[in-house]
């Protein structure tokens, strides 16, 4: 039986029996068959139709998607709404530019033509997290759709309710039965799903535990898998920032979704003439957040997910402050009392690049703040982590910030902004964050058969014209 709690009270939402054999076996054949004898063959721009039409639908079940994910995850309601709004866009993207994505690329040979066409590969399982529970999945889902393949979803156990949402949203804008499938499964099954012939690619969202034992079930078939595993992104601080810029954006990243993804600012690294500064702009803007019931309009740090996952927190906590110059608590530090599984914005100063804070991914609203001598010690700290999805940095030379960039060892980095998914730009990272790119026109092509055809003309007809 798979349970889902609601985070702010503690309270059982939902209940929802697994898929038995015989159900899984049904829906695999499904999606293979849809797949097989309709989807991949459909033209272009009925596939896109759908994408289109999905858009509208989730504009106009909007409110009804958004108190779904507060329910389930905990996500304050106005984060909740803008959640469902970036699926949409990214719908909407897909439609308007996934025919210059998919175009053959050509070569100049002695061949008459030579090209590489993009082709889909068939049904891709997906294993998606809960910190975003809709956007994860339609950022799987939308741009393989597009390419001609089709979707299975094992979703996080505590966003069943979203995973199911997302079929019928699908389901509603015209996608046929077994074009997107949530299967309602646990992990033993997952690695059994994997396994099967029909499936021809994997793609997960998580930890990068969960990341290796996927790479390492589907490697045993020979399966392409893109992995996004988290990461602990730097937020560099130069000593010629605007501080008051620079503080509230880390802000604003480091405690986004409370804290729970994979590329907030978790370590910020500032230059040491202006770390001071820094922390005094920094704290203020920490003190001045609402914690509370994300159903409130006016609430920025809502519950995490799940009572396990404030522990987990906690314990970072403890081990960080514990650590030889693990740092100074300035704020926070403990779970909030009352129902739900709050816990309290928190801020760590002069924190050792060796603590917890620093080393793990703290899946929570912890701040870890760090100060650097020079640009070199800055960089040097940034890539001292086992993780590499994404870094900021903030500097008002932006010559300085672009070599900066071209040191750092992460998929991406952003110039005074924070980092940020957007479907116009590749997203990933290198290291223990994983590998391959999800949107875009590469992330697209990432379950794609990039498929070599070479033409010359028959033998006595060369130079004829084989148009």
């Amino acid at each position: 039986m798979i349970e889902t709690v609601n985070p702010t009270t503690g309270e059982v939402v939902e209940r929802y029996r697994e898929h038995d054999e015989a159900a899984l076996t049904e829906r695999l054949a499904r999606a293979w068959a849809r797949w097989q004898d309709d989807w991949q063959h459909r033209p272009l721009g009925e596939r896109l139709e759908v994408l289109s039409n999905t858009a509208t639908i989730l504009e106009k079940r909007r409110d009804e998607l958004a108190a779904l994910i507060t329910i389930e995850m905990g996500k304050p309601i106005a984060a909740a709404r803008a959640e469902v709004d970036k699926c949409a866009l990214l719908c909407r993207h897909y439609a308007e530019h996934s025919a210059a994505y998919l175009e053959p690329e050509r070569y100049e040979t002695e061949a008459e033509r030579s090209y590489v066409r993009f082709d889909p590969l068939g049904p891709i399982f997906a294993i998606m997290p809960w910190n975003f529970p809709l956007w994860q999945v339609f950022r799987f889902a939308v741009p393989n759709l597009a390419a001609g393949n089709v979707g299975l979803l094992k979703h996080a156990s505590s966003t069943t309710g979203c995973g199911l949402a997302v079929e019928d949203v699908l389901a509603e804008a015209g996608l046929p039965e077994g074009g997107f499938t949530t299967l309602l499964i646990g992990h033993a099954t997952a690695a059994e799903i994997t396994g099967d012939p029909r499936v021809r690619g994997v793609t997960l969202t998580g930890s990068d535990r969960a990341g290796r034992a996927v790479a390492s079930s589907a490697g045993k078939h020979l399966k392409k898998t893109v992995l996004e595993l988290g990461g602990s992104d730097p937020c560099i601080v130069l000593d010629d920032a605007d501080l008051d810029e620079a503080a509230k954006a880390a802000v604003a990243s480091r405690y986004l979704n409370s804290g729970q993804s994979c590329i907030n600012a978790k370590r910020i690294i500032v230059a040491r003439d202006v770390y001071e500064d820094f922390i005094e702009r920094f704290r203020a803007q920490v003190e001045a957040l609402a914690v509370g019931d994300p159903t409130d309009e006016a609430t920025d740090v809502g519950p995490l997910a799940r009572g396990d996952l404030r522990d987990t927190v906690d314990d970072q906590v403890r081990r960080t402050l514990d650590h030889p110059d693990g740092g100074t608590l300035l704020l926070g530090g403990e779970p909030l009392d009352g129902p739900g599984f709050f816990y309290a914005p928190t801020v760590i100063r002069d924190v050792d690049a060796q603590a917890p804070a620093a080393t793990e991914e703290v899946f929570g609203p912890v701040a870890a703040l760090i100060d650097a001598e020079h640009d070199e010690a800055a960089v040097a700290i940034a890539n001292s982590s086992r993780f590499g999805l994404g870094a900021a940095i903030w500097t008002t030379d932006l010559d300085r910030g672009e070599r900066i960039a071209g040191r750092v060892e992460s998929g991406m980095v952003f110039i005074n902004e924070i980092v940020k998914s957007d479907p116009r730009l590749p997203f990933g990272g290198v290291k223990d964050s994983g590998y391959g790119r999800e949107l875009a026109g590469q992330g697209l092509r990432e379950f794609t058969n990039a498929k070599t055809v070479w033409v010359s003309a028959p033998s006595g007809a060369a130079g004829a014209s084989v148009e």
